[in-house]
């Protein structure tokens, strides 16, 4: 029996979480700084690193607590490791719960391990599907991250696709706050498309060729957010307030198409990718939807759809493990845990560190 303490800290929000053998959660608690966030439009890195100054240690605290009420008793003494993200992220946010999670390590004289940020979203879909069949497409899509990889085992996997410019979620934030709905602008989009007519606003697939020299294929959206700002102007469609989001007869069916029209798109190109690594004639028995953009209902049903023509399941975890949570940070260290490793202290952040 293992029990891992999982830290979260790549972005704007603070997590932690407790584990027992890689599958157990025992605690998990995150600490979102969309309010301090929400007046700009998008995350402030500098704002993000003090947040989570401020709050890491009350996370954890809680998170304590938590596990204490569902039968966790031994504290500090009965942890195994910690594990903290060591990229990619942003550098002030991920220095704070590495620095955390080091202190822990040595204080309680156990092993430290440095997490993937990404490998702990692909692995995330295995806390709720322990089942989910490999090989698979796993696409990773979120706020800062769109990349599409085959995954051949538990321990090995290949990127097929990545962003050139923004992300998928990146891309639903910017019109959200194109348009005053506020951040984040991706729930909110999605509570709102269906309302709308996807057919009235077109956009079309990005023309990028099918693979670079370094055999990556490519996903890109700003020039859809391009697209959507000159559509905004050309119709002299109106701003709106984030309380409109509560009232859609405030919006006005043109701007509900716009939105209908703008989260299909968002939603053709992922899928357009996912159906690129089917066709290549690997070996594919599922595909695995992870991130924060996996929460995006038309996504989930679109995907769902697609695939079952084909015979291919498709996996997504619930929503508490789609966002940046240390449950996933957990599990992914528990593999490295068991086949023995560890890391050094002097382990850097990398803000820009690869699968």
């Amino acid at each position: 029996m293992s029990i891992v303490l999982g830290i979260e800290s790549s972005c704007d929000e603070t997590a932690a979480a407790l584990l027992r053998d890689g599958r157990r959660i025992l605690a998990s608690v995150v600490s979102s700084q969309v309010q301090v966030h929400r007046d700009y439009g998008g995350v402030v890195p500098e704002l993000a690193s003090r947040e989570h100054v401020d709050n890491i240690v009350l996370v954890v605290e809680a998170c304590f607590k938590e596990a204490a009420r569902h039968g966790y008793s031994q504290g500090w003494q009965g942890l195994d490791a910690v594990a903290a993200t060591c990229g990619p992220g942003l550098m002030g946010a991920l220095l704070v719960g590495m620095t955390y999670a080091k202190a822990v390590a040595y204080a309680q004289r156990i092993p430290f391990l440095g997490v993937n940020h990404l490998q702990g979203h692909i692995g995330s879909i295995f806390l709720d599907h322990p089942q989910a069949e490999i090989p698979a497409l796993s696409l990773v899509a979120s706020g800062g991250h769109t990349n599409l990889y085959y995954l051949e085992s538990s321990g090995s996997c290949r990127l097929l696709a990545r962003t050139l410019d923004d992300a998928a979620g990146e891309a639903l934030d910017k019109l959200s706050k194109l348009l005053g709905l506020g951040y984040p602008g991706g729930p909110v989009i999605d509570g709102l498309a269906p309302l709308g007519d996807p057919q009235a606003v077109r956009f079309t697939l990005p023309r990028i060729k099918a693979a670079s020299s370094s055999g990556v294929d490519a996903f890109s959206f700003s020039g859809l957010k391009t697209a959507a700002l000159r559509h905004v102007r050309l119709n002299q469609l109106p701003s709106l307030k984030p309380q409109d989001a509560e009232d859609p007869s405030r919006i006005g069916q043109p701007l509900l198409d716009l939105l209908a029209g703008y989260q299909k798109a968002v939603v053709d190109q992922l899928i357009h990718r996912l159906e690129q690594g089917l066709s290549s004639g690997r070996e594919v028995r599922a595909v695995h939807l992870s991130g924060g953009v996996s929460c995006n209902s038309e996504l989930r049903r679109r995907a769902t759809e697609h695939f079952k023509s084909r015979g291919i399941p498709v996996y997504y975890p619930r929503p508490a493990l789609t966002t940046d949570n240390a449950a996933m940070i957990a599990a992914a260290a528990f593999r490295r845990l068991a086949a023995g490793e560890s890391d050094p202290w002097d382990l850097p952040a990398d803000p820009n560190l690869k699968v």
